[in-house]
């Protein structure tokens, strides 16, 4: 089938519906975004592990299972990111009150300190990226705002 550019290599298929084309370009500039803000940002905590430590103050506290499961990882694997993160003194290690067994992960002060750096390092990233747009296409994005954040609520 023959294809079409549309814009920085997001590819669809000619013929293809609007909604479609939406997704391709909107699925490319948010993926290319975040992967600038990630390598622009030169955090010292990898990817996985800067995941798990946000999973954690959402939703915390957590058995190594669970959060292996929200992150969509093996348990060894987040057994490993666990180690590495208690290590750097990121998170706590706690019994289960339920199960004498099982441990308990909850986020550490200095933790929630390096989240909330890594969050502002990454705003002014953003900031710095929206500050070359004009005043319309800033507007364009605000206005944007509501319908994105809705894209992240999950279907049912």
């Amino acid at each position: 089938m023959t294809t079409e550019l549309i814009h920085e290599g997001a590819r669809v298929p000619r013929g293809t519906d609007e909604l479609t084309e939406l997704a391709a370009r909107l699925r490319l500039a948010v993926g290319r975004l975040n992967r600038r803000i990630r390598i622009d940002g030169h955090e010292s905590i990898p990817p996985l592990q800067l995941s798990a430590l946000v999973t954690v103050e959402n939703y915390g506290p957590l058995r190594l299972s669970e959060l292996a499961r929200r992150e969509a990882v093996t348990a060894p694997t987040m057994s490993r990111v666990l180690t590495a993160l208690y290590e750097q003194g990121l998170v706590e290690r706690a019994a289960d009150p339920q199960d004498a067994r099982g441990v308990l992960v909850t986020l550490s002060a200095e933790g929630r300190r390096r989240i909330d750096e890594v969050r502002s390092a990454r705003t002014a990233l953003v900031a710095r990226r929206l500050h070359r747009l004009d005043a319309e296409q800033r507007a364009a994005l605000a206005a944007a705002m509501p319908a994105l954040e809705a894209l992240l609520v999950d279907d049912e």
